[in-house]
């Protein structure tokens, strides 16, 4: 995703312009951190630790490779074991510097049958290069992708795992997205960014049903992550993200979702809110705000850097909306 997590751009979000926003915007609201009665089953924080683990045994995700290709296969095939009714959506585009790059986007549907779908995604490609180390000798480096990737489908997986057992009344499409995060350094727009959704975006078909919203995740299992309320989400969904953050702080989990503003980030979520889909992104900074986790885009960004109560604070809170709805 672009980096330009520090800045609040309401010029820009304005620019996009093409649907309106979902209720009214304004001040974040303040809710209490109390516990309530939850309606989803209990998510399980060892389980999507597991699930991230393995997604990183095959190496760096990068686009192209044989770790890539081998990924994409396990993560069809859980998915499939879950119960989902899975689809590859394979295309074509091309990097910022011309290389050409092969899409496989993950869709894994749950009651399609279902008039009304909601959409829980995450990209689950890494990124080729360890730009953001201070060594700059280490910079061609692939990074493993745990907590930029990998944390937010192995959330995916559990969630789909729970659905296999309990079905939502509600059709929930659990999507990986391809080619995220292969842009250029200090580049934030979507030509750089963002290829495997921007992709769906042109070629996906709604027949049969309708979409409520989206949920984007993005580094959201790190050591001292924290997630603030992102401008672009704030902006065109304002009561996704106020309900997204009191369900968080309703299960005990306000400590890490914080009611802050955080900055405008060039994700997966903009082709979908260009596309007419409500959608938010749930995306990690740091415990100060001032830039994404510290491992972003660094070689420190592996499995000994995931914290599972992180995961299961993302996971239980994006559960409980899933079972939530009507």
């Amino acid at each position: 995703m672009g980096n330009n997590l520090g800045i609040i751009l309401l010029v820009s979000a304005l620019c996009l312009g093409l649907i309106g926003c979902n209720g009214k915007s304004g001040n974040a609201q303040q809710t209490n951190d109390s516990q309530a009665e939850r309606v989803s089953p209990e998510f399980s924080g060892d389980s999507a630790l597991g699930y991230v683990a393995a997604q990183c045994e095959f190496g760096p995700r990068t686009m192209n490779s044989e770790a890539h290709d081998r990924c994409c296969e396990y993560l069809t095939a859980k998915f499939r074991q879950f119960g989902a009714e899975v689809t590859v959506q394979e295309g074509k585009a091309e990097l910022f510097d011309g290389t050409p790059v092969d899409i496989k986007n993950i869709i894994a549907v749950f009651n399609k049958d279902s008039k009304k779908r909601i959409i829980i995604s995450s990209h689950w490609d890494s990124r080729p290069w360890a730009d953001n180390e201070d060594d700059e000798s280490l910079h061609d480096t692939p990074i493993d992708g745990a907590n930029d990737g990998a944390s937010g489908v192995g959330i995916l997986l559990e969630i789909a795992r729970q659905i296999q057992m309990k079905t939502p009344a509600i059709g929930v499409e659990l999507i990986c997205w391809d080619a995220e995060d292969s842009g250029s350094h200090g580049e934030s727009s979507t030509n750089s960014w963002c290829l495997g959704s921007q992709f769906w975006a042109m070629n996906h078909s709604v027949e049969g049903f309708r979409y409520e919203f989206g949920i984007l995740l993005d580094m959201v299992g790190g050591k001292d992550t924290y997630f603030r309320r992102e401008t672009y989400s704030n902006y065109y969904a304002p009561n996704l993200v106020n309900s997204v953050w009191g369900t968080a702080q309703s299960l005990g989990y306000g400590k890490y979702f914080l009611n802050e503003d955080g900055g405008a980030v060039t994700d997966d979520h903009v082709p979908l809110i260009k596309s007419g889909i409500s959608c938010i992104d749930i995306i990690g900074s740091n415990k100060d705000g001032s830039t994404f986790p510290d491992t972003w885009h660094t070689l420190q960004d592996n499995i000994n850097n995931i914290d599972k109560e992180v995961l299961t604070a993302v996971g239980q809170t994006v559960l409980e909306m899933v079972y939530k709805q009507e």
